[in-house]
């Protein structure tokens, strides 16, 4: 046991350890609160002593959420060593949450927005205050779980920090060599004589490569046999890293470099954050000081993420999931071109549905009308045009999956343990994914298909009433009497009509049966959907991998605490034999059951998906020429009325004109018509003004199904 005044620590309890110092748990000797002690070893007393004090003097001037806390200063009782007091982060450190197996590709998009966001918000607080940390890296940036549950990620260990200002240089080297900056790993670590200064931009170097590292769960620079046994290709690979490139690895020895501009698809961020990331590791991963941002652009471009907010879209055609980063205070046309940029397609082309609702989308508005949006309740984003599906891209986790040797080797059989169950999260993490594509998949179908069959309704409700209307128009008595009167000119013109009106009725009598048959087409797809959705919900290939990983992370437990002893007794290496064979059985189930039960079964979903896709819109162009040429007929029948009317009008007036004259004049002239024949001509003419009111009413019914008839056909197409 060690203690201070006011505080006690047991050296098992061992946090962390460096060049100069060790950190251990401690404990408030009168409350019991729980605290980290950093004590400094003799090491540390060799150096200048305004170096030694360096540390205290800038843990005192920062006070901030996302930086460690100071407590105090102390001194232990016997070997007067320095003790600094300072907050306890209980949950370790970033680089220990990226060394479990579950984040051996990566953090998941939400969690690495918060290492981001809090990274980002305690270096901003270290420029405030003029202080240049210089040994950014996962190791110096603590974790501890808020009281929600949530994430907070601290910067710690500021042994190396020191006051600088943007415009000022310095000289000393400190870090660790993985994360420093070429220049600096060129006088550190390779040990070659130079003169160069270095600035505060070299935190941004170092702030790269840790986001790269929590992006992806491996370094950004990777020479064949690693960093530390290949420094001199190391060096190759920082400074001559081409503009815009990210990463460089070189995959076997004395091979080519190969550059990344973009992250690995085994990333588990969208593309939508990695168009906004990749520009900033590019820009900040710069070797020349002159190309490389500053903080202040740096701070502007990582807030301007921050500040976006996601909305979650579902393209149906491509059975993709987007997450598209917009700021709330955009309007939603902006939005439409954020999804063209990832989904290729137009603004104008782009329809939407959200829980089963059409979502008419104002491009004037403000974005803050979109609905909120999850992975699991994303709008859904369907268009005129149909696609082959190309669904989610992913790497094969059998492809990362390393192999036991046949010898016992602790330490080996650790590492292959850890890379293999690694690779069996990731196929979880995928099966999930592709668990969750189907559901949208077949949710997203099932709520186009219900738009559809809701337009069939409307366009045959729409179609009856003009069928209906027209039969009405031509079956009344001014028709039939019109047959009966003389025949001049005016009544041909109305014969002519009549046969028009009679010619649409029967183009429109066509549409009925062809709505029909789309109906009962739709009907057969329901039931197929309802079925497939039904085999989804009773999939068990989760639950399955779930329980190979289960008893996979027993074992690399038991490998975990093995790795520490110097060797095995005949009995435990046996046992430990068996473990590495049952593991590797455990693997092999894991992998048949994710190609077999989970890959195979989307990529058949996906065929499925594409000719059910395929249905729906020619069902939909169907649906859309019959609701067009509905409109056409009644448009053409209300014209036909129309010149109806006027023939009808004019014969009434040419009536009372006749009469007129016939009253004034004596004798009266002399007719072509017989006296019997004008009889009738008058008598039909006062009854085809009476029934102009028919008529009048008659027009009045057609312009309502017009009307309608304008708005299916105005209504957004599904």
């Amino acid at each position: 046991m060690q203690s201070t005044v006011n505080y006690l620590w047991h050296t098992d309890d061992l946090l962390g350890q460096g060049a100069t110092a060790s950190v251990y748990k401690a404990r408030n000797k009168k409350s019991g609160e729980l605290v980290a002690v950093k004590v400094f070893n003799t090491a540390s007393y060799l150096r200048p002593r305004e170096v030694q004090v360096r540390e205290f003097e800038v843990l005192r001037k920062l006070n901030h959420q996302n930086i460690v806390k100071l407590f105090a200063v102390e001194e232990t009782g016997t070997s007067r060593q320095k003790v600094l007091v300072m907050e306890y982060c209980s949950s370790g450190s970033l680089l220990s949450v990226l060394e479990s197996p579950e984040n051996a590709f990566g953090l998941p998009e939400d969690e690495f927005l918060v290492v981001l966001r809090c990274v980002v918000a305690g270096m901003n607080h270290l420029r405030e205050n003029s202080i240049v940390h210089r040994d950014i890296k996962p190791g110096n940036i603590m974790r501890l779980v808020g009281e929600e549950g949530q994430s907070i990620y601290k910067l710690t260990d500021f042994g190396a920090a020191r006051e600088l200002d943007d415009d000022e240089k310095f000289i000393s080297v400190y870090g660790t060599e993985e994360y420093l900056h070429p220049d600096m790993y060129e006088r550190a670590v390779l040990r070659k004589p130079q003169q160069k200064a270095f600035g505060v931009t070299v935190d941004l170097w170092s702030i790269g490569v840790t986001l790269y590292h929590a992006a992806t769960g491996s370094l950004p620079f990777v020479p064949f046999g690693g960093p530390r046994r290949n420094k001199e290709i190391m060096h190759r690979i920082t400074t001559e890293k081409p503009a815009g490139a990210i990463a460089g690895t070189q995959k076997r020895e004395n091979g080519p470099l190969e550059w990344s501009y973009a992250l690995p698809i085994t990333c588990q961020l969208s593309m939508g954050l990695q168009s906004q990331l990749v520009p900033i590791l590019a820009n900040i991963l710069e070797v020349e000081q002159a190309k490389c941002w500053g903080f202040d652009q740096f701070f502007a471009e990582t807030s301007d993420i921050l500040q976006r907010v996601v909305i979650h879209v579902f393209s149906l055609p491509q059975a993709v999931l987007h997450h598209v980063y917009i700021h709330a205070h955009n309007t939603i046309a902006i939005f439409l071109e954020a999804v063209y940029k990832q989904t290729n397609m137009a603004p104008q082309h782009q329809e939407y549905l959200f829980e089963g609702h059409l979502c008419v989308l104002e491009p004037s508005l403000s974005a803050q009308h979109i609905a909120h949006t999850t992975t699991s309740s994303p709008l859904t984003l369907f268009s005129v045009a149909s696609e082959t599906p190309k669904g989610l891209a992913f790497r094969d986790p059998a492809l990362d999956i390393p192999k036991f040797m046949p010898k016992v080797d602790l330490q080996a059989d650790y590492n292959t343990a850890k890379g293999v169950l690694g690779a069996g999260y990731q196929a979880l993490r995928l099966a999930r994914v592709l668990l969750a594509g189907q559901e949208l998949m077949l949710r997203g179908l099932h709520w186009f298909l219900e738009t559809l069959q809701a337009t069939c309704r409307r366009t045959l409700e729409v179609t009856q009433m003009a069928l209906l209307f027209l039969s009405n128009s031509l079956g009344t008595e001014r028709f039939n009497d019109m047959a009966r009167m003389p025949e001049i000119q005016e009544l041909k013109r109305a014969t002519e009509l009549r046969s028009k009106l009679r010619a649409e009725a029967e183009v429109l009598s066509r549409f009925p049966h062809s709505i029909t048959e789309i109906q009962a087409s739709l009907g057969s797809l329901s039931s197929e959907l309802a079925k497939n959705r039904d085999q989804v919900h009773e999939d068990r290939s989760i639950q399955q991998i779930q329980c190979c990983l289960d008893k996979m992370y027993l074992i690399y437990k038991q490998f975990k605490k093995s790795r520490m002893r110097p060797g095995l007794g005949y009995n435990e290496e046996q046992i430990h034999k068996l473990d590495k064979v049952n593991f590797s059985h455990l693997a092999k189930r894991l992998l048949q059951v994710f190609q077999e039960e989970c890959v195979q079964k989307y990529q058949t979903s996906l065929v499925t998906h594409g000719n059910w896709m395929r249905s729906l819109h020619e069902a939909r162009n169907r649906l859309r020429l019959i609701g067009c040429s509905v409109a056409a007929c009644s448009t053409e029948a209300q014209g036909v009325q129309e010149n109806l009317s006027k023939i009808l009008d004019q014969l009434s007036h040419q009536l009372l004109q006749d009469r007129t004259k016939g009253a004034q004049a004596s004798p009266p002239p002399i007719s072509p018509y017989s006296s019997s024949a004008l009889k009738d001509l008058g008598l039909h003419m006062e009854e085809l003004c009476e029934e102009m009111k028919l008529l009048a009413f008659d027009l009045q019914d057609n312009n309502r199904i017009i009307e309608g008839l304008s708005r299916v056909q105005s209504a957004p197409d599904v």
